[in-house]
């Protein structure tokens, strides 16, 4: 690290990576309405190769219940159908030859906490990725001082700087588990 900028500018695009990823965990976290982010992601063995579903197929939500997938292969609907099985989203596809159905069915309230519970570990694994960077953030803007490349000002300016980061970035965490939480408990 060569400047208080350069640990700045890592710390905000790693801690920005942690939220961007949080968000597209908790996308894939069913509800109770119908959502290509619940399927597009599972990987499906295509050819030997595993491979996203998103790029073997087109998927469409035609009905707030319902999920489409159109193969673009389609010799390929059986693996996307067993795949869909395997990957264990609390869904059922069913294969006419052409297309796969996906009904989503009404969530119970005993899943809706259990799917709740599962957006709050995911929140606090992000939640400990954010405090991670500050860590080490914290760490290069001390070592700057210590190699007399920052002043005792700067390095107290750094430190602060980086804690507005990690309060910004955790309080966009608790906004998305607070939405999803929302999203959940809708009926």
């Amino acid at each position: 690290m060569e400047s208080l900028d350069d640990i700045l500018l890592e710390s905000d695009d790693r801690m920005d990576k942690a939220v961007q990823f949080l968000q597209q965990e908790l996308s894939g976290l069913r509800s109770g309405k119908a959502s290509p982010s619940l399927v597009e992601n599972i990987n499906v063995e295509y050819y030997g190769t595993q491979t996203r579903l998103r790029q073997l197929a087109n998927i469409a939500t035609p009905e707030p219940r319902l999920i489409v997938i159109s193969a673009y292969d389609p010799s390929s609907l059986q693996a996307i159908e067993r795949a869909i099985l395997a990957a264990n989203v609390g869904v059922t596809p069913m294969n006419d030859g052409r297309v796969i159905r996906i009904p989503i069915p009404e969530l119970s309230e005993e899943r809706r906490k259990e799917i709740i519970k599962v957006a709050h570990r995911m929140a606090e694994e992000a939640r400990v990725a954010i405090r991670n960077v500050r860590r080490d953030a914290n760490e290069h803007v001390k070592t700057l001082q210590k190699n007399g490349k920052a002043t005792e000002d700067e390095r107290d300016q750094g430190l602060e700087d980086v804690q507005k980061y990690t309060d910004t970035y955790t309080k966009k965490i608790d906004d998305m588990l607070a939405a999803k939480e929302k999203e959940l408990m809708t009926v």
